[in-house]
């Protein structure tokens, strides 16, 4: 997992935990890195499950209440670290159904190791867009933050429901509805 996607995180937690709860999940975790991340580095996953476990356990947060702010958070890195990339579109239907084919092909050139989701649409109309998400990582609450972030910026709104199509989380169907 890229160095970004820690950075990041840790910064979301300080600003809405306090620096003392960055250092108390980074302290309770095993981490192979020791909780030192750049933003261009590659680390284990296993690292981020257990700063989030950490996180859910001290706040009461669920993981996939805390990976949506989170996903919601990252939409404005992308905003001020890509805005070439989010430029192009002017509708997020057509940018959500372009992950897979343009958006993860931008991140790879970036971040050639990067471990993407993937993302299949099985149906688009103008104001709708059905897609499987899968990744071993089960982070689709992530994905749902980037979403709702997504119509926002273009100022509309949409309906997005989850549908697990395993029950671990590793594939999953959005169903998008714009408002």
């Amino acid at each position: 997992m890229k160095g970004i996607v820690f950075t990041e995180f840790l910064e979301l937690v300080e600003e809405k935990f306090g620096l003392e709860m960055v250092d108390k999940i980074i302290n309770q975790s095993n981490l192979e890195s020791n909780g030192i991340y750049t933003s261009v580095g590659t680390y284990k996953f296993s690292e981020m499950l257990q700063l989030l476990q950490h996180l859910s356990a001290h706040t009461n947060i669920s993981i996939d209440d805390l990976l949506l702010v989170y996903g919601e958070h990252f939409f404005s890195v992308l905003e001020t670290s890509y805005p070439g990339l989010l430029a192009i579109y002017n509708d997020p239907i057509e940018m959500l159904a372009s992950i897979e084919n343009h958006i993860h092909v931008e991140v790879m050139k970036i971040y050639p190791d990067a471990e993407l989701p993937t993302f299949e649409v099985i149906e688009k109309k103008d104001n709708s867009l059905q897609m499987i998400y899968k990744s071993s990582r089960a982070m689709h609450h992530f994905g749902l933050g980037l979403m709702n972030k997504t119509f926002e910026h273009f100022k509309t709104s949409a309906t997005i429901e989850l549908e697990k199509i395993k029950k671990d989380g590793t594939e999953v169907k959005f169903i998008i509805t714009k408002n």
